[in-house]
């Protein structure tokens, strides 16, 4: 214990994602596009009056806003790269500069709220070389805010530079979009967030396993705050040992393995293993919205492994073990089968916002895909009907839609006796008073005048 802590004071916990928030351009994870340009941008002198960040929530639109901030200012940068240990990069990392000036466009949207602003924009830095200001969730601000700021943001002094962030960048006005350069920032990559979740575990002594943090990956859809937060809410619950089913349990996830398996059931056709897994699934409090979305990003998966194979590389967001899932499945179906499955699975996660019966919908939806997937379509049973054709015998049409001419019967030999034609069926008797006493048709002649009834077929 330090002379400053009192006894039973305990240690104040910092978050994980304050904790880890990156402090350079190099801890970003998963914006490599946007950091090199931003790099490429301070080495040559190239620095634009405005920049619009927008993406979606917790993928690092403030931070890299703050980084960029820091390397602009930055008293002894390396490169591109804020030092982290001047006056300046401490100062704008504990959100105390004076020449760098923060707003929450969410709270303070008003006229009267950016008015200091532009009053500011008159005065030079006084103690860094520019002067910033950062407008997070800049859509809020409102059209006479914009307005206000329009002038000041076409034509700025030379030492003055903007940095808006926001989630909703078709809100922000068209205006204002064309005065900044925009950097669309993306979700991170599931095996990225993973990666970064080792690297935390590891410095923090948790022991994790690595479906346990693909898991959190999962949940936190492309969201590296969300990912840390919920690895937070994991230690907190479980301390320094965390397994993939105190992940599920957790957050209401379906395995890695579980989902796989029923990939599989619906790729074989298989119902009861279909219906069995969704009941076990509704039974254990699972998402099941959020199964119907990880289904269909599986089944996605499959598409581009069957187009490129070991070649897909980044374009696929996958582990090993999922590398090689996919390699077996992609055996049990072709293409054309699992686009229409995947049709079927986008239907179904739409018609899930108002369906009242969850669980009814999804097992209709996942036995159609298993039929899709083993039952012939009408193409291969036209290719089966040309092989027939083809071979002047008769063809059995699989699953698959491979026309199958093995223990087909064989046509019987030419010399082989001929069957005798079937006997021919007696004419019925015609009976003319029988028609003439019928009401009816006696009815229907009774109008014609002249009409006859006769036997045609001796006419």
């Amino acid at each position: 214990m330090s002379d400053n802590d009192q006894p039973g004071e305990a240690r104040q916990h910092v978050a994980l994602p304050l904790k880890y928030r990156p402090m350079t351009f190099d801890d970003v994870v998963g914006q490599e596009h946007v950091v090199r340009t931003l790099k490429h941008a301070i080495e040559s002198g190239r620095i634009a009056n405005a920049y619009l960040f927008v993406g979606p929530r917790g993928i690092g639109k403030t931070t890299t806003s703050r980084i960029f901030a820091k390397a602009l200012n930055c008293l002894h940068p390396n490169g591109a790269e804020p030092c982290g240990r001047c006056e300046n990069c401490v100062q704008i990392a504990e959100g105390r500069a004076l020449d760098v000036m923060e707003l929450d466009g969410a709270s303070h949207n008003k006229v009267e709220d950016v008015r200091p602003i532009i009053e500011a924009v008159q005065f030079k830095p006084a103690a860094s070389k520019y002067k910033i200001f950062i407008v997070d969730e800049c859509h809020m601000l409102s059209t006479a805010a914009w307005n206000a700021l329009l002038k000041t943001l076409e034509e700025p002094p030379p030492y003055v530079k903007f940095i808006f962030a926001t989630t909703e960048g078709d809100k922000v006005l068209a205006t204002i979009i064309s005065r900044c350069q925009r950097f669309d920032l993306r979700r991170i990559q599931t095996n990225q967030i993973v990666d970064r979740l080792k690297y935390i575990c590891g410095k923090e002594g948790i022991s994790a396993d690595e479906d346990a943090l693909l898991a959190i990956a999962r949940g936190a859809e492309g969201g590296m705050r969300d990912a840390l937060s919920s690895l937070d809410q994991l230690i907190a619950f479980k301390g320094g040992t965390i397994t993939e089913e105190d992940a599920l349990s957790v957050f209401g996830l379906v395995s890695r393995s579980e989902l796989e398996g029923l990939a599989g059931a619906i790729l074989k056709g298989d119902a009861a293993a279909i219906l069995k897994a969704v009941a076990t699934f509704d039974s254990a409090g699972k998402n099941m919205r959020r199964l119907a979305g990880e289904l269909m990003v599986h089944f996605r998966n499959l598409v581009v492994w069957q187009a490129l194979g070991q070649k897909a590389g980044n374009t696929l967001e996958i582990t090993a073990d999922q590398r090689r899932t996919l390699e077996d499945q992609s055996k049990l179906c072709d293409s054309s089968r699992i686009f229409r499955i995947a049709d079927k699975l986008a239907e179904m996660e739409d018609k899930l916002r108002y369906v009242l019966s969850v669980r009814t919908l999804i097992e209709m939806t996942l036995l159609r895909a298993g039929r899709i997937a083993t039952v012939a379509t009408i193409e291969e049973l036209m290719k089966a009907v040309r092989t027939l054709k083809a071979n002047g015998g008769e063809v059995q049409v699989s699953a698959a839609g491979r026309g199958d001419s093995a223990n087909r019967p064989q046509p019987p030999p030419d010399n082989a006796p001929h069957p005798p034609p079937p006997p021919a069926e007696p004419e019925p008797a015609f009976d003319r008073q029988a028609i003439l006493n019928d009401p009816k048709l006696n009815g229907i002649l009774s109008k014609i005048p002249g009409a006859k009834v006769i036997d045609i077929r001796h006419a």
